[in-house]
């Protein structure tokens, strides 16, 4: 016990020192140079170089002996077996000082080129390197399959003041799984914990991570990137799908399983792109303990949920998009995330990225933590992980969740159940500074791509630029439109006269925010039923509503989005755990509604009137907005120097002739009828045209006769 102090051992066997490398590895001491090795399970050991000296068992699993080369190897030995491995105690640090002074300060906005296990070559040896931040612990090691997930066996290394740990570990390789054992601030050991910047993870309900390789797909996508932020525009056609791909098709031959990310770029991708939709938005594809949750509860934010596939395939899955002309937007979470032992919670036995107060640090409703956006490596933890998105996976966009529940600390909290601001307010100061913050960088570091806030309430400036005061969105979802336009299409026609300013009130601020019009999956389900399920009548009225509900949604102002499964107007609910009810498709009146999902998309996209002034005030004027006795809707979508086109709406089952006012004299070609036998309707309409006469009406010059089926939409442009 000569070589090395008897304190010192017993605290290293028991795994409670707080800095193993000071002692284990090859060491010069007054007494010469000294080698001191953990290998609990071997019985001998030995170091072996030039010459080769067995090392004294000093304590059962500890072994020290006197070394004069520089470099050896390790040779242990037990009754079953005898092995050779290098000593990642012999290796010297892998993280830069300049690494650990930006994690220290919050500022490193690469975080997942140095957290996180990385494969690489390190002084000459192939294996991974290992860092996670866990400033109060006592003692942070790597365990897995590749050391009988024993904590003593590859204890980290502190790397000062930015609370980060680090290891090397020689041999590692891809596939290897692994999670951090910590001994935490009181000295209690705490669940193992998977890593917060791990890449990869086992298939759950398994949780722990996986050691991933980035950057194994050659992106093909060149052009897409160079043009795209012409293709994200507010003057752009932007029309999304939104899927959960656990759910749009399953592999019912093979137990069910659902489709792999290699599958899902030729059957999902050309489906998207035969509809005519410019963008797919994945619900969470991070890694997620729980089924149910759907993803909005994710532990692993940098990694690609395994459900589906390897990173490398999820990398293929983007890039085929782009070489369709798709964009692909993430939905991604960080308002909150789940208390699972092997998440973030209580991560080195203190609330770190979490709030110590319940009343700022836990959602309710849901079950989750909150994060801490006031601590500055929390913070930038979540900033690192949305450019990560952007730039590794070369994402468009993110659609951020539940942004109302990160802008007010009494979001679902009743009076005494919240903390005010430091001002006495409700606004959460710091996840505001976050998000301007977040949307700053990502337009900043990833050009043309798209932010889209998910916000409900009426908080200004959601989308106003950050250096005028706004938080910096490139969209919000307009949930207003969304809540009002359902409840009017719910009602049975004959009480619409009494709701007519549900589908005009949205043009009194429908400008105040560039917006995106969404029918998402939270409309279709927890009991709320179908979209076809929604709409009153027979069979064939809730039809004929639905496909106006549809044109009403596709001329309005504001980009699209439809929920998957709604394009063919499922009668069945969403549910996560099947999948989308493809026979209908063999139906008409279902063949018929996707035929006019279709046909929108490609109005829309071909139609700059339709969509030029999605996001601009000079692009709508309303025609006639009053008529709430025959529930009609006239208006008007235009461009600069491009033909207008005339909507109008007839949302009785009463078929009506009416003159409706129009811009100028002619021949004005119908180029939509909800109506048409191609979308399932009884193909009444104006033969293809209708003429505009010189008679002023409806505070126009010119106007026409037009014929109006019961519970239809008709566009009108110029010929």
């Amino acid at each position: 016990m000569s070589l090395i102090d008897r304190s010192e051992a017993e605290a290293l066997v028991e795994g409670r020192h707080s800095d193993p490398f000071s002692i284990l590895g090859l060491h010069r001491t007054a007494k010469g140079n000294r080698i001191v090795a953990l290998v609990p399970d071997a019985q001998r050991l030995w170091a072996v170089g030039a010459t080769e000296v067995e090392l004294e068992q000093v304590l059962p699993g500890l072994f020290c002996g006197k070394w004069n080369e520089p470099l050896y190897r390790l040779r242990a030995q037990n009754a079953q077996a005898t092995w050779d491995f290098e000593d990642p105690y012999r290796l010297s640090p892998v993280l830069g000082s300049i690494d650990e002074y930006l994690i220290g300060e919050g500022t490193h906005h690469r975080l997942w080129e140095v957290l996180g296990a990385h494969v690489m070559t390190h002084e000459g040896h192939r294996g991974v390197h290992f860092a996670v931040w866990a400033p109060n612990a006592q003692r942070v090691s790597v365990v897995g399959n590749f050391n009988n997930w024993d904590g003593r066996r590859h204890q980290m290394r502190q790397r000062g003041a930015s609370g980060v740990w680090e290891i090397f570990l020689p041999g590692l390789v891809p596939g290897d799984i692994y999670k951090y054992e910590i001994l935490g601030a009181e000295g209690k050991l705490l669940p193992t914990k998977a890593d917060p910047v791990g890449f990869g993870a086992e298939h759950p309900p398994a949780t722990s991570s996986m050691v991933r390789e980035l950057d194994l797909h050659p992106w093909g996508d060149g052009l897409w990137m160079n043009r795209r932020a012409d293709t994200q525009d507010v003057h752009a056609p932007v029309s999304i799908y939104e899927v959960h791909l656990g759910s749009w098709r399953r592999v019912w031959e093979e137990a069910g399983r659902p489709l792999s990310y290699y599958e899902l770029s030729s059957q999902l991708l050309d489906y998207v792109a035969d509809l005519g939709f410019t963008h797919v938005e994945l619900l969470p594809i991070t890694e997620h303990p729980f089924d149910g949750s759907w993803g909005y509860q994710p532990i692993g934010l940098y990694a690609p949920t395994i459900r589906h596939g390897r990173p490398e395939e999820f990398a293929a899955f983007v890039d085929a998009a782009h070489q369709r002309g798709l964009g692909v937007i993430l939905d991604w979470v960080p308002g909150h995330f789940p208390t699972d032992d092997h998440g973030l919670r209580r991560f080195d036995g203190t609330p770190l990225y979490e709030h110590a107060d319940p009343k700022e640090g836990f959602h309710r409703d849901w079950n989750t933590l909150i994060y801490n956006f006031g601590r500055r490596e929390v913070a930038n933890y979540l900033e690192a992980n949305a450019l990560f998105w952007l730039e590794q996976y070369h994402l468009d966009g993110l659609r951020v969740d539940a942004v109302a529940s990160m802008l007010y600390r009494d979001y679902s909290r009743s009076e005494g159940e919240w903390v005010p601001n430091r001002y006495g307010g409700r606004e959460n100061l710091e996840a505001i500074e976050f998000l301007k913050q977040v949307n700053t960088l990502a337009y900043g570091k990833s050009p043309g791509i798209m932010t889209v806030a998910e916000e409900s309430t009426a908080f200004p400036g959601v989308t106003s630029p950050v250096h005028r005061g706004g938080l910096g969105f490139g969209y919000k979802w307009n949930m207003g439109w969304m809540n009002d336009t359902l409840r009017y299409f719910s009602r049975d026609p004959i009480h619409r006269r009494w709701h007519h300013n549900e589908l005009t009130f949205a043009s009194s601020y429908t400008y105040s925010e560039n917006f995106i019009l969404p029918i998402s999956h939270d409309e279709v389900v927890h009991g709320k039923g179908s979209m076809i399920g929604k709409m009153p009548g027979t069979a064939a009225e809730k039809f004929a509503n639905l496909r106006a509900f549809y044109a009403f949604q596709w001329a309005h102002p504001g980009k699209k989005l439809l929920f998957m499964g709604q394009e063919f107007a499922q009668w069945q609910e969403w549910d996560s755990g099947a999948a989308l009810d493809w026979a209908l498709l063999d139906a008409p009146l279902h063949a018929g509604m996707r035929n006019l999902v279709r046909d929108l998309n490609r109005i829309y996209r071909e139609t700059p009137a339709l969509h030029w002034g999605d996001c601009d005030p000079r692009g709508f004027s309303w025609i006639e907005a009053d008529d709430a006795e025959h529930s009609l809707y006239v208006f008007e979508r235009s461009a600069p120097g491009q033909r207008p086109v005339v909507i109008a709406a007839n949302l009785t089952p009463v078929e009506r002739t009416t003159r409706i006012g129009l811009t100028c004299a002619g021949s004005w070609r119908e180029i939509l009828n909800t109506e048409s036998g191609h979308y399932g309707g009884a193909n009444w309409g104006n033969l293809g045209e209708i003429v505009a006469d010189e008679i002023p009406w409806m505070r126009k010059e010119f106007s026409a006769e037009i014929y109006l089926p019961p519970l239809a939409v008709v566009m009108f442009t110029p010929d």
